[in-house]
């Protein structure tokens, strides 16, 4: 499993830059679907065409790009300032080391004499190692873009922690369904969105394209069993979570059955996630065009966000053969 995972993992695909991994899924999973394209947008999308042509759609979305930032300028010095794209936490990204688009590597550092509880994002800046500007505009220039070092390390058991888990997993989830499902019952769209840390806007123009009867995001949830976090009630290792509701979507109650009734019947461990805030590609899915009936699952996740996000791969596989389970069964 974890061999497909190391190299959406390590793809490069800040928001906004997300060739490097479009060109990484769109190898895995053509050989498992009729057809593969990119839109104007930058979304992949891979159908599979149904048992019959009256099949209905079914959209799977994951959202391929991860957060990261882009430089905005550069010192005499030849340190290198850069703005944000989507939820950084510097508390979390300080002093990491960083990588551009480019293979230039840095390290992301806050000014001398700021401490933690002032960290901004007005105070970080990307050291390269450059003499001075001259040297650091040889490696770098103002909009390229830049992220925490990917990493994928195994743990204890099926655990495993790194980063861009959000949302490669969810994008390895799609493409293991389109390998592994025996039979393809409705016209099936595996999509693969840009720009979802930086507000859904990929799930939104590939959804109004498609025009799913149903769909289903697959993205990472939260995790109530760390220390010291507000109840909550989905954990690790006790299955993939369906989503009832977040701070963006409340989910349709018959994409909900259909869940809760294959994974019965398919014997697969599933939990309900309930979350105050936040939300997904969901949101989009269930207002494009004409709207649809939108569900999503959760991968169970602690420290979202991080460079250490873990998950348990036992969830995940829940995840692969719940989605393989609503390909294999006609939607009316």
């Amino acid at each position: 499993m974890l061999d497909t995972l190391k190299k959406f993992i390590y793809a490069f695909g800040v928001s906004g830059c997300e060739g490097e991994i479009s060109s990484v899924i769109r190898k895995e999973i053509a050989p498992y679907v009729d057809e593969v394209y990119t839109d104007a947008m930058g979304n992949l999308i891979a159908h599979k065409k149904g048992a019959d042509k009256n099949a209905k759609k079914l959209m799977f979305a994951a959202h391929m790009d991860e957060i990261g930032f882009m430089a905005s300028y550069i010192d005499e010095h030849g340190y290198i300032r850069v703005t944000k794209i989507g939820g950084i936490n510097f508390v979390a990204a300080s002093f990491m080391t960083v990588e551009f688009a480019n293979g230039t590597k840095g390290v992301l550092v806050p000014e001398a004499r700021v401490g933690a509880k002032d960290y901004r994002p007005e105070v970080f800046y990307v050291d390269i190692g450059a003499k001075d500007k001259a040297e650091a505009e040889k490696h770098v220039k103002i909009g390229d873009w830049c992220r925490v070092c990917p990493a994928l390390n195994e743990l204890c058991g099926s655990r495993v922690s790194g980063r861009p888990i959000d949302n490669r997993i969810g994008c390895y989830i799609l493409a293991e369904a389109a390998r592994t499902m025996k039979k393809c019952e409705n016209d099936t769209y595996f999509v693969f969105t840009v720009q979802e840390e930086v507000g859904v806007r990929g799930a939104k123009t590939s959804a109004f394209s498609v025009r799913p009867d149903y769909a289903v995001a697959a993205d990472i949830g939260g995790a109530g069993d760390i220390i010291n976090c507000a109840p909550f009630d989905v954990v690790l290792g006790k299955g993939i979570a369906v989503k009832l509701k977040d701070g963006m979507v409340i989910c349709h109650a018959k994409m909900i059955a259909l869940m809760d009734r294959l994974a019965k019947e398919r014997k697969i461990p599933v939990q309900h996630e309930i979350l105050e805030s936040g939300g997904t590609d969901t949101c989009m899915l269930q207002q494009a065009a004409g709207g649809c009936i939108a569900g999503a699952i959760s991968i169970p996740t602690r420290f979202g966000h991080s460079g250490v996000e873990l998950i348990d791969m036992d969830d995940v596989e829940g995840g692969v053969k719940l989605l393989a389970a609503m390909c294999e069964t006609k939607l009316d």
